[in-house]
Order: C-alpha cells, then sequence, then structure tokens
C-alpha cells in the first residue's frame, strides 16, 4: 500500500469526494478510486465516507493505493522507422497515433514492445521494465524523432544531456492565426492545471521553468507554419506555449479549438530533429524525420485554400 494525503482547496468546495479525487489524481480511473472508496481505502478526516460525500476546503483525505501489478510486457514484431542505430543508441521516427510506452489502456501496440522486438534484450534497465530504454517521451499523437538507450551507461548520458538543456531538439507545426512576428522566445513556468487535473498550464504556481523558442516558415490564411526548438522538455511544452500566447496548435483539441476543420487526428506537431553527444565515441549525432504524409497533405491543403483566398478578395 502506498498512502496519498490530500488537502482539498477552495477550488473543490462542494464536490464529491469521487470526483474530486478523480480530479487530482487523472492516472486513476474514476471507477477505480470509487472501488477504493467502498472498500475503505479512502478517508475524509479520518473517517470513511461515500463516494457522494461533498468535500469542504480545508479536508483532510488519505488515500491508501494498493500497490500495482506490473503486467508482462511484451516483445512485437511491430515496424519501426529506424533512422540511426549502434550498439548504445537507437533513433526511430515515431508515427502517429503510437504511445511510447505501455501503460493503462495501453499494455501492447506501443513503441516500448517494438522496441523490445527490434533490440531483444539489449535495452537500459534504468526506468524499470515498463520503460526499457526509454529516456524520453513525446505524445501519442506527436510524430517524430526519439531516441532509445541501449544500455545504463548511454541512458545515463543521455539523461545527463537533457538535464542540462543540451541536446538539440527541433519541432515543427502548425498554428492557428497568423503570427505577426517573424521570431520569439516563450518563457515562462509549467505545472499542473490547478482545476482540470489532465492538462497542463503555463505560469501557474511551483511550475516548473520552460523555454521555447520559435520562427515562422510559412504564412497561410489563418494559419501558422512554424519551427519550435526547446531549450527544456515539460509535459505538453509546445502545446501549451503557442496556446498560451493565442496561437494553438492546429488539431489540439485539448489547449484549442475544438473544431476539427481538417480532420486531424490530434496536434500537427513534428519531432523533426533530434541531436546529441554520442555516450561513447563522444561525436555529434544527429537523427532528421522527414515530415509524415499527412504533414505534407496539410500544408498542400493550405497553401491551394489560401490562394483560393486570396483570388476572391
Amino acid at each position: 500500500m502506498s498512502l496519498i494525503r490530500l488537502t482539498a482547496d477552495e477550488n473543490f468546495q462542494n464536490e464529491r469526494l469521487d470526483k474530486y479525487l478523480g480530479a487530482v489524481l487523472p492516472e486513476q480511473s474514476r471507477s477505480y478510486l470509487q472501488k477504493l472508496i467502498k472498500e475503505g481505502n479512502v478517508l475524509v478526516n479520518s473517517r470513511a465516507e461515500k463516494a457522494s460525500c461533498r468535500i469542504e476546503a480545508g479536508d483532510q483525505i488519505e488515500l491508501n493505493l494498493p500497490e500495482p501489478e506490473e503486467p508482462a510486457i511484451l516483445a512485437e514484431n511491430i515496424p519501426l522507422d529506424v533512422l540511426y542505430e549502434d550498439n548504445d543508441l537507437l533513433m526511430v521516427n515515431k508515427p502517429k497515433g503510437m504511445v511510447v510506452h505501455p501503460a493503462a489502456g495501453h499494455w501492447t501496440g506501443t513503441l516500448v514492445n517494438a522496441v523490445m522486438y527490434h533490440c531483444r534484450e539489449q535495452l537500459s534497465g534504468i526506468n524499470g521494465v515498463m520503460r526499457p530504454g526509454i529516456v524520453h517521451r513525446i505524445d501519442r499523437d506527436t510524430t517524430g524523432v526519439l531516441v532509445i538507450c541501449k544500455n545504463d551507461l548511454a541512458h545515463n548520458h543521455v539523461a545527463a544531456q537533457l538535464k542540462q538543456h543540451s541536446i538539440r531538439r527541433k519541432y515543427v507545426a502548425v498554428v492557428s492565426g497568423v503570427m505577426k512576428k517573424e521570431e520569439g522566445t516563450i518563457d515562462t513556468v509549467i505545472g499542473r492545471h490547478p482545476v482540470e487535473r489532465k492538462k497542463m498550464a503555463a505560469g501557474v504556481k511551483n511550475g516548473k521553468h520552460a523555454v521555447t523558442h520559435y520562427r515562422v516558415l510559412q504564412r497561410f490564411a489563418g494559419y501558422t507554419f512554424i519551427e519550435c526548438q526547446l531549450e527544456t522538455g515539460r509535459t505538453h511544452q509546445i502545446r501549451v506555449h503557442m496556446a498560451s500566447i493565442g496561437h494553438p496548435i492546429l488539431g489540439d483539441t485539448v489547449y484549442g479549438s475544438s473544431k476539427n476543420p481538417f480532420h486531424l487526428q490530434g496536434q500537427a506537431l513534428h519531432a523533426q530533429v533530434l541531436g546529441l553527444i554520442h555516450p561513447v565515441s563522444g561525436t555529434y549525432v544527429e537523427a532528421v524525420a522527414p515530415l509524415p504524409e499527412y504533414f505534407q497533405e496539410l500544408l498542400q491543403k493550405l497553401a491551394v485554400r489560401s490562394c483560393a483566398l486570396k483570388e476572391k478578395s
């Protein structure tokens, strides 16, 4: 059992206990939390309550979480788009819709399942059996370059570069609105949204420092094609930063509009370049992931649309 202690704040005044827990613990399903409440594993001010119990600001909540049983993660023969590989590193071009590592609801078909088959037993074990070789992630619907570490030495070396912000990471994206400035830097803190706990937000209290540099590549009618270079690597950093300046990424229904005029599967965001110092040779290694087909088609549609609107005006 692991004990979680929480103090309800005014944002959750008069909220149901199960809904409150679902908001502050988004990684847990509501049905699972209701089960824990029913079994007496949740106390409010030292008393067991029902799921329908109403929370007041200042309430002390204790949650006993049983230790999860880790399922066996199996190697799967899933094709990989390999951009670079040697005895220490593997750089792959992750497709849209692929989850990086197994988790609830995604135990198969992940990048980890594919990498386990490709690399056999040659993967770092620092992040445990659920994330072998994984040193960083990108979102399920973000495409592009990821580096996999084949041993612990490589993992520690790459992790140190990530911590020092010395890895070169360039993304391209299509954002809503026509950006006026040719380039700029967004320098804020990013942390968990105070109310919508499944989201991140810029400028929140106790957030982590986040810096994104951007420049315009091409302007269209109502949209802008940009390049972003990460100085830090926070969760949803580019998505949050672009939304914070009024230019959410096209297709991002979490941080932008719920409308999806181009019928995209998630945000138009691609990790195009990743460069780092090799952990053994000490030389600079860089992988470039070409624009995926959906992204090329989107740019073509935007160009045609812009020309048509220009002719009408």
